[in-house]
């Protein structure tokens, strides 16, 4: 009995860990089913057409990140339609054309960094800490400790936006 309810907890963890992995594309999957009738989430032609009315962003409320996702997903919207209408998940339909694409899963939101404390800072990987230093546009020449880069991240805190 212990055993399955490990089993559980590990495939649970492993399901978070994934969606966190493909979480833009997730985002836009789970925005493009929103904007669609049950029905019509089942046709083709028209989750293609879901899909293209999404990315021409009419609205202008998408994302850098989210325009990625589109741009990466133009080329391909059949074989993404194709699971899609399926009714499989938005993370499996992510995972599945990152087989095709393996950049999708690539793409993630930028790490937020207001009204963090250092004890939050230093929960973050040190790789985590150099993305956020590279989209601020600083280099930590020298850094090698991971307090280092915690130092510097605090330093520039005024050229996050």
């Amino acid at each position: 009995m212990k055993f399955v309810a490990f089993l559980l907890a590990l495939l649970s963890f492993v399901n978070v860990v994934s969606a966190q992995e493909c979480e833009v594309c997730v985002k836009v999957m789970d925005d493009i089913r929103g904007m669609m009738t049950k029905e019509d989430s089942k046709n083709k032609p028209k989750i293609e057409q879901a899909m293209g009315d999404y990315c021409a962003n009419n609205d202008g409320k998408l994302s850098a990140k989210e325009k990625k996702i589109c741009y990466y997903i133009d080329p391909i919207k059949r074989d993404v339609a194709q699971p899609f209408s399926l009714g499989m998940s938005s993370l499996k339909v992510c995972q599945r054309i990152n087989k095709s694409n393996p950049e999708i899963c690539t793409v993630k939101f930028p790490i937020k960094t207001e009204k963090l404390e250092k004890q939050d800072l230093s929960k973050l990987r040190v790789k985590q800490l150099k993305a956020i230093l590279s989209e601020r546009g600083v280099e930590c020449k020298g850094c090698v400790e991971k307090e280092e880069f915690i130092k510097k991240v605090q330093d520039t805190e005024h050229l996050a936006g």
